[in-house]
């Protein structure tokens, strides 16, 4: 399938251009740039993600599973902003031998997800590489108006810098979960609900992409307080060690002031506490901000 052929599919599978209206995309597939138009009274949120074969998924990973999963990294994003994702672009690397029947496979895996959370295919990119590479970019909105504590507070986004000594510490699910190409690896489910939900209560959130340990010491370091963990809910099957430093789980971490009620299915896991920015207890002992790092040193 040449390239002209494999857009036109792409194009037909986004469907219709009155749909994407309604999502605030005047201008889509088939032009050099998309046109998106917020309403009036909202932010937008730009996210961009990559999905490298070999280093975040397996070669033998289903086409489908491989598109669901580039576009839900970048969804996982927009929730721990407590926002709404509108449309999204796709660049997409691709070996000659893929760009037929996986090509189409991937987009069809993609689209379902984007279909379900009502986000636009709006463009992007294709060219041939020794194996597969996606970039993904999201756009998303959020109302505008007051948010939490800080500096920042005219934005109402949900962020990492406004958690406070005494605010009690959530995450959305069990941590642990398996990573794409072990058993039990199941499709990323990104907290678009919980994250909207969120906006106005928690004081700070984010996605747990790269392990409890590391991401929290980030959302501690951004606030400049410390933290104390008193459990993880651990996925079954799964270590302790896994839950705190595996990283993929894409749950939400977030923050409530005491007092606050908390949304229903999530756990408290500790308490924000004063100390030195970033660092954090575990059952009393110093948990190493150890996870997920593309840059360490491989052993």
């Amino acid at each position: 399938m040449n390239e002209l052929d494999l857009v036109a599919r792409i194009r037909k599978m986004a469907g219709s251009a009155s749909g994407h209206r309604a999502r605030g995309v005047a201008l889509g597939i088939g032009h050099d740039c998309a046109v998106f138009r917020p309403r009036a009274g909202q932010d937008l949120l730009l996210k961009t993600d990559q999905l490298i074969e070999g280093v975040h998924f397996p070669s033998d990973m289903p086409a489908p599973a491989v598109g669901e999963r580039a576009l839900a990294r970048a969804l996982s994003d927009i929730a721990a902003m407590g926002g709404e994702p509108r449309c999204c672009l796709i660049a997409l690397t691709i070996p000659q031998s893929k760009s037929g029947k996986w090509a189409e496979d991937f987009f069809k895996g993609l689209l379902r997800l984007a279909k379900r959370s009502q986000t636009v295919l709006a463009g992007g990119d294709l060219a041939r590489g020794d194996k597969v590479y996606c970039a993904v970019m999201v756009c998303g909105v959020v109302a505008r108006g007051k948010g939490g504590r800080g500096p920042d507070a005219r934005v109402k986004a949900l962020r990492r810098d406004g958690a406070r000594p005494g605010d009690m510490l959530y995450v959305s699910g069990r941590l642990g979960k398996p990573h794409p190409g072990e058993p039990g690896c199941r499709p990323i489910r990104p907290r678009l609900e919980l994250g909207r939900s969120l906006l106005g209560r928690a004081t700070a959130c984010m996605d747990l992409s790269d392990g409890l340990a590391l991401d929290l010491h980030r959302l501690c370091l951004e606030s400049g307080v410390a933290a104390e963990v008193d459990r993880v809910p651990v996925e079954p099957g799964a270590s302790t060690e896994r839950a705190l430093h595996g990283g993929e789980d894409y749950e939400l971490l977030f923050t409530l002031p005491a007092g606050q009620k908390a949304p229903r299915g999530v756990t408290r896991i500790g308490t924000i506490v004063s100390g030195e920015a970033g660092g954090v207890l575990f059952q009393g002992r110093k948990l190493v901000p150890k996870g997920w790092n593309h840059f360490a040193p491989q052993s």
